[in-house]
């Protein structure tokens, strides 16, 4: 999901089709790999199962979040595929220095980062949505925001957009994480329910397969474990922030979509992050020509 946004300011410019990160032998292996320290292991990942991987391959839905009890949330598809729009811009332009696109599904917004001269990586548990990502030329890895990454604790911009605050399921567990990532001063961008809401669900894809028009659900969706989720408006996820020392950068709509900007918060980090930014110390994530292909 592409999931899964102001102090103004463009990042610096750099060549678009190289990056270089203080991770390079995850740089120099195979998507999925583990065969190189610090590459994340093969696994089955909900956003894997066939109705979103066949939805991006196709570039069209429908598609959904389905929760036990029936409830659908229709999931956009069709603009996540399509080329970013004047709402992503407001959130791309207030970039700065390196992005990394958390749930960068298909890609738009890692290619337009690319051609505006960002340098930038976008990460996703879905084979489908990076193999996209790249064939815009985009950078991007088979990932989790909570495996190891490239740059940890050095990035200036992180994107949680198109509902990928959700991920996880804990937004304060996922504020965390961002944290540790961010270098000091580092913006979060965040698309936000354009409602006020603050739950926690469990959902599985579906593509409205339920026999009704003589199409089942391959197998794979049908039995897919459910997985953790969550909707949150701008007011939760402000009171979240204030809760583990964030500052609010701005807040702002376009085309009916609702975007809050955080600044990191200061802190010390956890003796993991602290361990992995040493390793990194003095080289900021850039993107490179040895991502795998």
């Amino acid at each position: 999901m592409s999931t899964t946004v102001p102090s103004s300011g463009l990042a610096s410019t750099a060549p678009a089709d190289r990056v270089e990160t203080p991770d390079a032998h995850a740089h120099g292996a195979a998507v999925g790999s583990t065969d190189a320290p610090g590459a994340a292991p093969v696994r089955t990942a909900p956003w894997g199962a066939d109705p979103y991987a066949n939805a991006l391959r196709t570039g069209r839905g429908p598609l959904f979040l389905r929760r036990n009890d029936g409830w659908l949330l229709p999931l956009d598809v069709e603009r996540w595929c399509s080329d970013a729009g004047s709402a992503d811009l407001s959130a791309l332009h207030r970039c700065e220095g390196p992005v990394l696109d958390i749930g960068c599904g298909p890609g738009r917004l890692v290619a337009e980062l690319a051609s505006l001269g960002h340098r930038a990586l976008g990460i996703d548990v879905s084979e489908a949505a990076v193999a996209r990502t790249r064939g815009l030329g985009g950078a991007a890895l088979l990932r989790s925001v909570f495996d190891p990454l490239p740059g940890e604790g050095c990035w200036g911009t992180l994107l949680l957009l198109d509902g990928n605050i959700g991920i996880g399921g804990d937004p304060a567990a996922l504020l965390d994480r961002a944290a540790d990532l961010l270098g000091v001063g580092g913006l979060l961008i965040a698309e936000t329910a354009p409602v006020d809401v603050d739950e926690r669900v469990r959902v599985r894809l579906d593509d409205g397969r339920d026999g009704t028009d003589g199409r089942t659900a391959p197998a794979s969706a049908r039995d897919a474990e459910p997985f953790p989720w969550a909707r949150i408006g701008t007011p939760a996820l402000l009171r979240h922030a204030r809760a583990g020392g964030w500052l609010t950068a701005d807040q702002w709509g376009a085309e009916g979509r609702t975007f809050v900007s955080l600044r990191r918060p200061v802190r010390e980090r956890s003796a993991r992050a602290s361990s992995q930014s040493a390793e990194s110390a003095n080289s900021a994530p850039v993107i490179s020509s040895q991502l795998p292909k």
